[in-house]
């Protein structure tokens, strides 16, 4: 068998909050999602008001536990990923969501980019300690509005990337070197709208990248790409990446 019948191209997908609808969870973050039309709940995830105002963060603790991310579990789209990576097809995930859902589909963690932080983890803000989630939801279960740290007693938030806050670096410097890397290059379920994530996309497609894009809408990117899918995410995700895996 030649090398160039033994190639398998790096496979990047950058995912937005589209892919995970089909599990239960509203679009929060869009353009048109709650933050940005209700600017009481956005102060519940805006840093300098999570960190200045103890009844913000009550209220925060209470929006969590109430959270649907958390119960959520993988729909047919995850499955699709963590099935075009099992297969042997090297596979990157860049993700704007936070429900990790593409680990518990299977996609092993270390080859998933969370450009927004998770939201099953909870850290300080004063050590950078890090713990689960679910425990310290347990402490507020427990009668505990506003749970601190329990290293230093700091002021705890979810491992989120709230408004006011900078992307990790080095999260997204690997996610560029993924977007440059790549020779398929597909935009599922975001609206490619914001920055920096949306900017992949074209560097992917300025590196040579075959582009594909998964969404509903139009996107910025569209005349960019190779391939623009409208339909369904939960049945065209699935097709498009079984026929990467079989070399199409």
């Amino acid at each position: 068998m030649s090398s160039e019948s033994e190639h398998r191209p790096l496979v990047a997908i950058l995912s937005g909050a589209g892919i995970s609808t089909d599990s239960g969870i509203p679009d929060y973050r869009g353009p048109q999602g709650l933050w940005r039309q209700d600017p009481e709940a956005e102060k519940l995830v805006t840093y300098d008001h999570y960190m200045t105002d103890p009844e913000i963060r009550r209220r925060s603790w209470l929006m969590r536990r109430d959270s649907e991310a958390l119960r959520a579990r993988p729909n047919g789209a995850h499955e699709a990923v963590a099935r075009l990576e099992r297969s042997g097809v090297p596979v990157r995930v860049i993700t704007q969501n936070v429900d990790g859902l593409h680990q518990l589909a299977g996609l092993p963690a270390r080859k998933v980019l969370e450009l927004h932080g998770t939201a099953r983890t909870v850290q300080c803000t004063v050590c950078d300690a890090r713990s689960d989630m679910a425990g310290a939801l347990e402490r507020v279960a427990s009668g505990d509005p506003d749970p601190s740290c329990e290293e230093c007693g700091g002021i705890l938030k979810s491992a989120t990337v709230m408004f006011g806050q900078n992307l990790d670096p080095e999260v997204l410097t690997d996610a560029v070197a993924v977007a440059r890397a790549c020779e398929v290059f597909i935009a599922v379920g975001t609206s490619l709208q914001v920055q920096p994530a949306a900017s992949l996309a074209g560097m992917a497609a300025e590196g040579g990248a075959r582009l594909i894009i998964v969404n509903a809408e139009p996107t910025p990117y569209d005349e960019l790409a190779d391939e623009v899918v409208r339909e369904p995410i939960g049945t065209a995700l699935p097709a498009l990446l079984d026929r990467i895996a079989a070399g199409g």
